[in-house]
């Protein structure tokens, strides 16, 4: 009878939580790194089956009111040196200067074309920023369903920003660890767009890592993974390490 009880209580506090308030757990889940070095490969499959492989770092830098980032192509050697800087904006438009190494030339990635794609890949430069919780409204309380044998939150975000190539997303975050496992992506006109999973999280420093992440784009059946190879978290990295003269 007690178990009983116990379950029936721990039902109500999980039922009984806004989308905002799981999102938030979920992203304090993931918060507290510092500082990130990462070795990546990311790997592109077409619609027939056919794989590119590339090999990026990636540096990340926290910050109170936004995160941010420097992509570096390691591989192939058409892409080498080819670089991505991003700033987050908390509640505005994120900034984001992408470095050509073929043609010497800095170019300023419009808040416009976010939506695009980066690197050919199947991830946009939107998915490549930070996915801060605050840069999304929650019209909706978590719902709780239950898949192979697993129970999700299921929580409904609407991306505030007016230049998201996306109308909505749904997101999938365990009730135990609040960590978030997959979601739908849907495009302007409400059609079901991308999938994307988040696989093989592992705590790192007390920090929650995610080691691969899989998004699969339905209308045109292309599909990208990304993979840490090596991460290091609490790194040392400044603000100085994501100044644009990083970029030359």
């Amino acid at each position: 009878m007690k178990k009983i009880i116990a379950s029936i209580c721990l039902s109500v506090v999980l039922l009984a939580q806004s989308g905002e308030e799981v999102a938030q757990r979920a992203y304090e889940q993931i918060s507290g790194y510092q500082s990130s070095i990462s070795q990546t490969t990311m790997i592109l499959k077409n619609a027939e089956g056919d794989k590119n492989i590339r090999k990026l770092e990636m540096k990340k830098l926290e910050g109170e009111n936004g995160d941010r980032s420097l992509l570096i192509f390691l591989y192939p050697n058409d892409l080498k040196n080819t670089k991505l800087l991003s700033y987050e904006v908390i509640g505005g438009d994120d900034k984001q200067w992408l470095y050509l190494p073929a043609l010497k030339r800095v170019k300023r990635i419009s808040s416009r074309n976010k939506s695009g794609s980066f690197m050919a890949s199947e991830f946009s430069y939107e998915d490549i920023a930070s996915q801060n919780y605050k840069n999304y409204s929650y019209p909706e309380d978590a719902k709780i369903i239950t898949k192979d044998g697993m129970q999700y939150f299921e929580v409904l975000r609407i991306p505030k920003d007016k230049h998201s190539g996306y109308s909505k997303q749904i997101i999938y975050i365990d009730t135990k660890e609040y960590l978030a496992r997959f979601g739908e992506y849907f495009d302007k006109q409400g059609r079901l767009l991308k999938k994307i999973s988040f696989q093989n999280y592992a705590l790192l420093h007390g920090v929650y890592r995610v080691h691969t992440i899989v998004i699969k784009n339905l209308q045109n059946q292309k599909e990208s993974t990304l993979i840490w190879d090596s991460d290091a978290i609490k790194a040392g990295l400044s603000k100085k390490d994501f100044s644009k003269r990083v970029l030359r």
